[in-house]
């Protein structure tokens, strides 16, 4: 029993270490949105370079998913939706 224990928590482990590689976490360079956990890799403008970012909460400015590389501002969180109320606000998450 303890073995197979044992062996299950090796298997996790080597699961969760090629799932770690493949998504970047916060702040860590990216080229593409797939490669954050967020799913969100945010252009920099004072260096040129991209990297991953939070979606954006409740009441925070965003623009919807694009199909390019990187969002000039995150989309969402899951749950919430992007849209203007007024036209000449910017667009914010609202729950729906």
């Amino acid at each position: 029993m303890a073995t197979a224990l044992v062996l299950l928590m090796n298997i996790l482990l080597l699961c969760c270490g090629e799932l770690s590689k493949s998504k970047k976490a916060n702040r860590v360079r990216c080229s593409h949105h797939t490669e954050c956990f967020s799913n969100c890799c945010l252009m920099e403008l004072d260096t040129g370079g991209n990297f991953c970012a939070p979606k954006a909460r409740l009441n925070n400015v965003c623009l919807p998913q694009t199909k390019g590389a990187f969002n000039f501002i995150c989309p969402c969180r899951r749950g919430l939706n992007c849209i203007a109320k007024d036209t000449m606000c910017p667009r914010r998450c609202h729950i729906i």
